[in-house]
């Protein structure tokens, strides 16, 4: 019986699941999926979880079920490719015939001096939880700041502002414009419904230094009650520790099947993953159908096509609290209650499909 074994239950493994499970597995094939908590997590959704305005019970989807699935939960601490082995915390050792790494990302605080240390932070869902307890204990009038201003720290502060609008939020963002990167319609609209809902936004910040409840911005002491990071990813530690090559953000590069160029029997899925496209869940997705196809035409030993297709990203959708939005579909920007209805819709698709 062959083994194949995948290490996170993020995005890309769920939809490796969903493609092989239940009728795609071929009969001489077992699955094995490893993730530290019994449940995938909607990690899109943890900004939502940390400003609390959705339970935790919201983002957590059930793992499926079948008779040639068996899961562990563990902490992942080492890899070793050579022996085809997997070590965990506990102790235990899993062996493979194919593996999908998954593990996801970390924060990335760019050498700056105590930002993990003086910093809360949403990258999982141990730690948005704590971010969420931290700022339901804040008295009113106090300082929340973040660091930040991507898709996750939008998100995270126009909820906070609709959950705690005694809070005072400050969103610090190193460009001119948040999401410079997009048409500047749509920045224009994000920064002016912060405008209007009290959100104060920093441009041109450079955070040199966080000391407990205070940020350095340009040799500016700026004292807040509690500071959350969202200023930046990089690769699960276990992956950037692989001796492997990876790009300068330290994401594995891969062939264009998505397995290690020396090692047809190791993918790569999701954050820890090089590839041309910021990391996405929809990025992930799509990576995850074209290595169940890979590993189908392997197992039965057919050969490969010359290449796959560019992997195809619809847009992005975000949210401004729970009435208004944002996003870039095909290349069209959208604003108001038409994206935020895109989202939820979006959302409760997937949570119906993978449920």
């Amino acid at each position: 019986m062959k083994q194949l074994v995948l290490l996170g239950g993020g995005y890309g493994n769920m939809r490796v699941l969903l493609r092989l499970l239940p009728n795609q597995l071929p009969e001489d094939v077992s699955i094995t999926l490893i993730d530290r908590v019994p449940y995938h997590c909607l990690k899109t959704e943890y900004y939502a979880l940390a400003a609390g305005t959705i339970s935790d019970q919201a983002v957590r989807v059930t793992f499926p079920e079948h008779p040639r699935l068996s899961i562990k939960y563990g902490e992942v601490c080492d890899i070793q490719v050579d022996s085809k082995t997997i070590h965990l915390n506990n102790g235990e050792q899993v062996e493979y015939d194919d593996l999908i790494i998954g593990l996801g990302c970390e924060d990335k605080y760019h050498g700056i001096e105590g930002a993990k240390e003086n910093t809360y932070s949403i990258q999982n869902i141990e730690k948005s939880r704590a971010t969420y307890e931290a700022i339901s204990n804040l008295p009113a009038d106090s300082i929340v700041g973040i660091v930040g201003a991507g898709l996750s720290g939008i998100e995270l502060a126009s909820e906070l502002r609709e959950s705690r609008p005694d809070l005072n939020v400050k969103l610090f963002d190193r460009g001119s414009r948040v999401l410079s990167s997009f048409p500047e319609r749509l920045s224009n609209y994000i920064e002016e419904w912060f405008k209007d809902n009290g959100v104060e936004i920093i441009n041109h910040s450079n955070i040199t230094s966080v000391e407990p409840n205070v940020l350095i911005n340009h040799n500016e002491k700026i004292y807040c009650d509690i500071i959350v990071w969202t200023a930046g990813i990089q690769a699960n530690q276990v992956v950037r520790e692989m001796n492997v090559e990876t790009d300068p953000s330290g994401r594995v590069i891969l062939s264009n099947y998505h397995n290690l160029p020396n090692d047809e029997h190791v993918y790569v899925v999701g954050d820890c993953a090089s590839l041309p496209h910021a990391p996405s869940a929809q990025l992930a997705e799509g990576q995850a159908e074209q290595i169940v196809q890979v590993l189908l035409k392997r197992w039965k030993q057919e050969p490969l096509p010359e290449e796959l297709p560019t992997i195809k990203l619809k847009g992005i959708l975000g949210s401004l609290g729970k009435k208004h939005g944002f996003g870039l579909v095909n290349e069209v920007s959208l604003t108001g209650r038409m994206a935020r209805l895109l989202k939820s819709g979006v959302l409760w698709m997937y949570k119906y499909h993978n449920g």
